[in-house]
């Protein structure tokens, strides 16, 4: 029994440090709905843009497959 004890006490200050090292970041506010769901949006498409290969290479890689 005393070994949960000291898991949970353990686990709860290793909680408490992310948290607060998390500083203003740190949203708890769960799922977002609305205007403030898109703000992030710009971001991840250029980076989800940014990731994909050139369409050059990826014609190049499918004629080097055929």
């Amino acid at each position: 029994m005393w070994k949960l004890i000291l898991a949970f006490v353990l686990f709860a200050a290793l909680a408490l440090w992310v948290v607060s090292k998390g500083g203003n970041q740190l949203d708890m506010g769960g799922e977002k709905h609305g205007s403030e769901a898109h703000e992030g949006a710009p971001a991840a498409s250029e980076a989800a843009s940014m990731a994909q290969p050139a369409p050059a290479a990826s014609e190049a890689a499918s004629a080097a497959s055929n």
